[in-house]
């Protein structure tokens, strides 16, 4: 694999990434890699948690023949922008860019450019495909098919209950109501009309993002794909419901392929026990679920056999 890297433009901004190209004569079918919420960079990784998902990805696609692209959002890493300014349509807006630039290169097959999203890429991947941004086929990664408002309360609900050691603890004594507080702070976000804003002094909102987020609802973009879709989802994923996959699956009208991965959680890891975001950097010390990389790459190398 050779990885070299990558500039190109969106909106009045310049975001830098890194395009991975098999060894060997290309061209060769592209994969667009759109990363998951927060403050992370092209291998979704953010100062508290490094997960590295897309450089596995990157590699053990190069490995079937399949180059990929990677990017900083706004704001990350070496791409210009401010992050805390940065809506979710924003980030779609993004993605069509990078898929745009990704479609120009020498080293791509004409008509052979996906694109897989993880987690808010998955949503991204959503909204480029329905609205005809020209791309062979989807992935979706750890995807939903509720509108953002809902995914956040149902998390709530999950995270509470996988909670350990000294903050469970603490939430407890105090007797409070996560799900009362979490629905005044989304009360709160979607009276505001600013980008950002802290709360408890030191933690900043992404206030803008979040409006946009929660008002999204993909289950209205799912019905107009017009392209194949690959949708994976970990049993043990506590940030989106297994059980879309299922709604996703009545909603596509196209080739649908869908996998829920057991013991399998949010970041794409394999996890023993009760699912808790509290072994999340525990988890990322492990590789990517082989699992996961399999069906990536199986999924991708019919596609483009098929679209020849």
């Amino acid at each position: 694999m050779v990885e070299r890297e990558a500039s190109f433009a969106s909106a009045s901004l310049r975001l830098e990434g890194t395009l991975a190209v098999p060894s060997g004569e290309g061209p060769f079918p592209g994969v667009l890699l759109v990363p998951g919420s927060g403050q992370v960079d092209r291998d979704e990784n953010h100062k508290s948690l490094r997960l590295n998902v897309f450089p596995e990805i990157a590699r053990h696609l190069a490995e079937h023949g399949i180059a990929t692209l990677r990017y900083d959002k706004r704001g990350v890493g070496a791409s210009e922008g401010d992050f805390w300014a940065t809506g979710f349509y924003d980030n779609v807006s993004d993605a069509s860019s990078a898929l745009c630039f990704l479609q120009e290169q020498e080293d791509i097959l004409l008509g052979r450019a996906f694109v897989c999203g993880h987690s808010e890429g998955a949503l991204i991947a959503t909204r480029l495909a329905a609205e005809g941004a020209g791309v062979a086929g989807i992935i979706l990664l750890s995807g939903t098919a509720q509108p953002g408002e809902d995914v956040i309360r149902w998390q709530a609900g999950k995270v509470m209950k996988g909670m350990r050691g000294p903050i469970k603890w603490l939430i407890k004594l105090l007797r409070i109501d996560v799900i009362k507080t979490q629905q005044k702070q989304i009360d709160k976000i979607k009276r505001s009309s600013r980008d950002w804003y802290r709360t408890q002094i030191i933690a900043k909102v992404n206030a803008k993002w979040m409006r946009e987020f929660m008002a999204y609802d993909p289950s209205e973009d799912l019905p107009r794909i017009r392209v194949p879709v690959l949708a994976v989802t970990g049993s043990k994923d506590i940030q989106v419901n297994p059980q879309d996959l299922r709604r996703m699956s009545e909603l596509v009208r196209e080739d649908f392929e869908w996998h829920e991965v057991p013991d399998v959680s949010h970041i794409l890891r394999a996890e023993e026990g009760e699912p808790s975001v509290s072994t999340y950097k525990k988890q990322a010390r492990q590789p990517v679920d082989s699992r996961v990389l399999q069906l990536i790459s199986d999924w991708l190398t019919r596609q483009a056999a098929a679209s020849t």
